[in-house]
């Protein structure tokens, strides 16, 4: 099966369509939701689309033409509506920043696939796998925020939720074959205390430039400099920084230090257009790196407690075990981050367990006791 065979989608551009589709939708069980950002083509990014689909209709919202959303976020935080994603991770956050939507009731497809020892669990594998759909990939780096958008472009959009109710239903099956319902539903509830995604620029971030970090520090001066007009110049024109130059031309530039317009001409990575603009301004932080005091590189990170350490990895072999029984995935059984906090608060009761990020009800219930028991070896009190 391709796009064309989708049967036809609504497209909502009106808040007025919007509360009409959203009364008809209060009636579902299940809602299939997705989202489509323009990351890679404007600095601060956006929602650009939503899709949606029930168990018979297709629908797409877009958010750039609708004034109210709220409609929409009414829905999504109905606890009586179990609203499905695949990969939720990063809906959930761009929806809660852009629109403060609130999640109730929630199923991840990738997320209950891997529970279920799945060995792919893209959503384009998934397709092809289960209902012989191949998707077209070449609209995956796309710019959802033009308008209009192609046919094909929001057919592919479509594909995205048109099958989800029905993998919903082969692996809510799965799940209770395998007695791995209650564990899903915990990791779901977790996606839903998600907080919203933040976007912060760090004034710093030239460090984990490995580029930068192989420069001397004069050199890293000149790239502090560049580091900071780059990310004034992407605000201005509202672009991702990468598109103003990337990383490795950003280190090229500190390297070479250019003294004149010509010099700027000769860097591979530098536009034209963006000599011509803002050469001048390039060669203003280039010179002013180069009077400026040298940065100070950030302190390492203090290596953990010898005794932490030695409890992190026994922890974290005990966590490779158990996943290679049931045969997924090592952080489907207990997250990295719950390793390094029960290394490091070395709980002794099941009390205590509970203030432990990552373990939830049913992790506690399922593993509790050995972890508790791992855990009074280690320290030598067993």
């Amino acid at each position: 099966m391709c796009a064309s065979a989708l049967p036809p989608v609504q497209i909502i551009r009106r808040s007025a369509d919007l509360r009409r589709a959203v009364d008809r939708l209060r009636g579902c069980s299940l809602l299939a939701v997705d989202t489509e950002s323009n990351s890679l083509f404007a600095y601060t990014e956006r929602v650009c689309l939503v899709q949606l689909s029930t168990r018979g209709h297709d629908l797409i919202i877009d958010p750039l033409a609708v004034d109210d959303m709220r409609p929409l976020g009414d829905l999504l935080a109905d606890p009586a509506i179990e609203t499905i994603f695949h990969a939720a991770e990063y809906d959930i956050i761009s929806l809660k920043r852009d629109f403060g939507f609130g999640f109730a009731n929630l199923f991840d497809t990738m997320l209950a696939a891997r529970v279920c020892g799945w060995d792919k669990t893209g959503l384009g594998n998934i397709l092809e796998e289960q209902f012989g759909v191949t998707v077209d990939k070449k609209h995956q780096r796309a710019d959802w925020s033009r308008r209009p958008l192609p046919p094909d472009q929001l057919r592919y959009a479509q594909m995205d939720t048109h099958f989800l109710p029905m993998l919903r239903d082969r692996l809510y099956a799965e799940l209770e074959a395998q007695n791995r319902l209650a564990e899903a539903r915990e990791m779901f509830a977790a996606l839903c205390a998600l907080p919203a995604a933040e976007s912060h620029f760090d004034a710093e971030g030239y460090w984990r430039i490995q580029a930068v970090r192989d420069l001397g520090l004069r050199q890293v001066a000149i790239a502090r400099e560049l580091y900071l007009l780059r990310d004034s110049i992407a605000r201005r024109l509202n672009r991702p920084p990468f598109k103003v130059f990337t990383d490795r031309t950003l280190a090229a530039l500190a390297e070479m230090a250019p003294r004149s317009l010509e010099d700027l001409r000769s860097v591979a990575g530098l536009s034209t257009r963006l000599v011509h603009r803002d050469g001048a301004a390039i060669l203003e932080a280039v010179a002013r790196g180069r009077q400026a005091e040298p940065p100070r590189p950030p302190q390492r990170r203090r290596p953990p407690d010898p005794a932490i350490q030695e409890r992190y990895e026994a922890l974290h072999e005990w966590r490779k075990q158990r996943a290679a029984e049931r045969g997924v995935e090592s952080d489907v059984i207990v997250p990295r981050e719950t390793l390094w906090a029960l290394a490091r608060q070395m709980p002794a009761s099941l009390e205590e367990l509970d203030d432990i990020p990552g373990l939830g009800p049913w992790r506690r219930a399922e593993y509790g006791a050995e972890l508790l028991a791992m855990l009074e070896r280690l320290n030598g009190t067993a």
